[in-house]
Order: structure tokens, then sequence, then C-alpha cells
């Protein structure tokens, strides 16, 4: 998932903001989902991207890690999986040199 965000521990990145990746791995039960074939027993994944995409785009964070913590916390509590893996990457940090990115990875229960 890609989001434009406004995080930031200067100034510039909180008025230019920069591009922010993220991936959501869960793990869960889809036994009931792959018998029923039906959206209503398994995780909406569209849900899930409009609910990393709010809190990136909606939200002003000086950490990566905060906004990594963040995202773990919400996918977790809101829709239970029974592991979770979180990856943030800010790409193009604004480091003297080149960098591609930075990442944050932050985990829930087994995963």
């Amino acid at each position: 998932m890609s989001f434009y965000g406004y995080h930031g521990v200067s100034d510039a990145e909180k008025e230019v903001g920069k591009r922010f990746t993220v991936d959501v791995e869960m793990v869960f039960d889809t036994a009931k989902a792959a018998r029923s074939d039906q959206l209503d027993d398994t995780i909406n994944y569209e849900e899930v991207y409009r609910v990393v995409g709010d809190y990136i785009t909606n939200n002003t964070f000086h950490l990566t890690e905060t906004v990594a913590e963040g995202i773990a916390d919400l996918i977790y509590n809101v829709y239970n999986p029974e592991g979770l893996k979180v990856r943030v990457r800010k790409n193009t940090p604004p480091f003297p040199g080149h960098l591609d990115y930075i990442e944050i990875e932050t985990t829930r229960g087994e995963i």
C-alpha cells in the first residue's frame, strides 16, 4: 500500500510530505471463508487498505515508529488476527547522501 503523509521531525517533512509504503501481513483462520466463499467470513482487505490510508493521511507524527505502532494497534484491535506484521517505509528520507527508504517493522501475536 502506498500513501502520502506528513510525518517527520523536520518542518520540511511536515510541510512537503513524503510517500509512505505499508505492508500488512495477517495470520487468521481462512477455513470458514474458503468454505462459504463469503466476504463476511473473512477480513475485508479493501477495508484494511482504507483504514491504513486514513490513519496515514489524517494524522501527523514525528516518528515512523509511531506510525507503524499505531497502524499495528488499530488493525490488531479492530480485526483481531491471530498474528500481525506491519512494515512502514518512509521513501527517500531527508538524509545527506542516497538512501531509498527507512523501514520500521512491528508485530503482534503469533506470526
